[in-house]
């Protein structure tokens, strides 16, 4: 696997090269560092600077992983990006969450929404405060499990990744009550979550751990509060309905979840015409 990681020079930035290293040592894969400046630069004075600083970001990464540090050129920061991930044949593209915008555990700035907007691989969202973590590989995959379309490519890829890492898996049903839907909305999940979990079992292979788990809340935000999450967790989600065909598109309810999320997100790009 070969991550991408879009870097700044802030604390987001950090984070997410923190979780490109933790992406990387999970799926014995490679970490390219890249920032993304705009044409004209008389003189070379940025490029130099942005050099430095992505140099000094890769040499984070334990050597044992291999990678790149590279500086492009683009009037767009997000088409730069989406342009390098095609360059170096990415698999996912890792962010850093915080910027400006949702004031929460993840921030998005403007780029970061551009992206998990447009991508053409996973985004991967870092959490505030990743690269303070000691932790260097994935602990546990949560899915979001749901019956809208694209639920069966979602839970395809979460099969994926959890065989890949090696790493236990959580299907999870999110139900926002109210009181005159809970007994429905509850029979609904559970007859989704035990069809998902028996699919991961027939699936996976058996020394990776399955696990199913209803959260309630008055709302989504309130459901995803309830959980508990450990440093290392990651969750998975997929992409609205309303994008494009291999493309991401963070929908309303993986938005919402993204404002109170504790670990990082991965957002799967709607599956293609001919999946």
């Amino acid at each position: 696997m070969r991550a991408l990681v879009a870097y700044l020079a802030t604390a987001g930035g950090n984070d997410a090269v923190a979780l490109g290293r933790r992406l990387a040592r999970s799926f014995g894969g490679t970490v390219d560092v890249v920032i993304v400046i705009p044409p004209t630069d008389f003189g070379g004075n940025v490029r130099a600077q942005a050099a430095e600083w992505v140099g000094a970001a890769l040499d984070t990464v334990p050597a044992d992983i291999r990678g790149d540090a590279m500086v492009r050129e683009s009037d767009s920061f997000a088409t730069g990006l989406i342009n390098t991930v095609a360059e170096r044949a990415a698999d996912i593209l890792v962010v850093g969450g915080t910027g400006g915008g949702v004031l929460s555990v993840h921030s998005l700035g403007a780029v970061v929404n551009d992206l998990v907007h447009s991508s053409p691989v996973p985004v991967a969202v870092a959490s505030r405060g990743l690269r303070k973590s000691k932790v260097d590989r994935i602990t546990e995959v949560t899915c979001a499990i749901g019956d809208r379309p694209g639920a069966e490519h979602l839970l395809a890829a979460a099969l994926e990744t959890a065989k890949a890492a090696g790493a236990p898996l959580r299907l999870l049903s999110l139900i926002a009550l109210n009181p005159g839907n809970a007994a429905t909305a509850r029979e609904e999940a559970l007859s989704r979550a035990q069809k998902a979990v028996d699919k991961a079992r027939s699936t996976l292979p058996g020394d990776i751990p399955v696990r199913s788990q209803i959260a309630e809340g008055t709302t989504i935000e309130t459901a995803v509060d309830n959980l508990s999450w450990e440093d290392g967790d990651v969750m998975m989600v997929g992409s609205s309905r309303l994008g494009a065909p291999r493309r991401t598109f963070l929908g309303s309810t993986a938005a919402r979840i993204l404002r109170v999320l504790e670990v990082p997100m991965i957002v799967v790009p709607k599956e293609g015409v001919d999946d």
